[in-house]
């Protein structure tokens, strides 16, 4: 019997990586102007079992290799229905270059409808980066991330959105690297063009031996060009944050010279490079009038925690004048929870 269980395992590991080689193999084969649907098989000694969905697109000739991730959180909607509307919308006679799109990162929390974590392993994908090729399946899918796609890419752009509880400000972001000048120069660039409003900027002291955690982060630690998007809140599926996030792809692949028709956008711009994030201190029901995207100033009483009684525990004051780039959408918070980031400049 367990000689059948260990051919059986190395049969899925197998299987597995040649799942994973076909991706190199169909990137550096010299079929332009094709499209190759992937599904990644991956499983873990625990028993647990999952998919990856990679699509290749290569357009008429060579060029730059731009790459979109959605759905690490599998209850961030629009980024996945505008991943799915991409793929159908390419049309690879005006595409130069290789598009890899991965609509649907974290499968298993997208059709169990979970936040955060995977209900296979409890892991939150997007603090599990590298990940590891023998960890549990979410570390497995972080490693192949990590290994077979960021190295194969010259821009990653990770694209998410409020979870089932975030009310959320659409902004686009990037990390402010200084030890790679090049790449955050153009991280910058594609930021300023893609057609949001709201551009932040994170500081960046991540050393090259800590884990990088973050998708987009794992990326910038590999000295990629990377950037994310933020549209979309609350776990529903807003037409307008689709039609932004897609649009910002269009306006990054024409700044990368790799489409033809993209629609610019003229808006303002602000630009944030400092974030506060308030976090509970207690227990409780979570209350504020306020939403993001409100301004607020440093001193404002922006909210209260409860008990669940109704009497109030804490009031919640603003640490720093900014404009709120997140908060928690429902009552129920736990200690150390982020309630609310603030976001403002220097």
């Amino acid at each position: 019997m367990k000689k059948h269980i260990t051919a059986l395992l190395a049969f899925f590991l197998i299987l597995s990586a040649s799942a994973q080689s076909s991706i190199e193999t169909i990137l550096n084969n010299n079929q332009w102007s094709s499209r190759e649907d992937v599904k990644i098989n991956l499983n873990d000694d625990q028993g647990n079992e999952t998919f990856i969905p990679v699509s290749v697109i290569k357009g008429k000739k060579p060029g730059p290799t731009f790459t979109v991730v959605a759905g690490v959180h599998g209850f961030e909607y629009p980024p996945i229905v505008a991943a799915q509307e991409l793929l159908q919308e390419i049309n690879l006679q005006s595409l130069t270059g290789t598009l890899i799109i991965i609509p649907i990162t974290n499968t298993a929390a997208f059709y169990e409808r979970t936040m955060f974590v995977s209900p296979l392993d409890k892991v939150n994908l997007n603090r599990a980066f590298p990940g590891s090729k023998d960890g549990t399946v979410s570390q497995q899918i972080a490693h192949f991330i990590s290994s077979e796609i960021i190295p194969n890419t010259d821009v990653f752009l990770d694209v998410h959105g409020g979870d089932a509880n975030e009310d959320l400000l659409p902004f686009v972001c990037y990390y402010n690297n200084e030890q790679k000048p090049e790449q955050t120069s153009l991280a910058k660039k594609l930021s300023e063009v893609s057609g949001f409003e709201y551009i932040v900027s994170y500081p960046y002291t991540l050393k090259d031996t800590e884990p990088a955690m973050f998708a987009f982060k794992q990326a910038v630690q590999h000295g990629k060009t990377a950037l994310s998007i933020e549209s979309g809140k609350l776990g529903n599926v807003q037409d307008e944050a689709v039609s932004l996030i897609k649009k910002g792809v269009y306006n990054m692949l024409n700044e990368m010279g790799m489409y033809k028709g993209s629609t610019k956008i003229k808006t303002k711009k602000i630009r944030i490079n400092q974030q506060a994030y308030i976090k509970a201190t207690q227990k409780g029901v979570f209350y504020s009038t306020y939403r993001a995207g409100d301004s607020i100033k440093e001193g404002d009483i922006i909210g209260s925690i409860k008990d669940e009684f109704g009497n109030t525990l804490s009031k919640i004051i603003a640490p720093n004048t900014g404009v709120i780039l997140y908060k928690i959408g429902t009552p129920p918070v736990n200690i150390d929870n982020t309630i609310m980031c603030i976001g403002y400049s220097s």
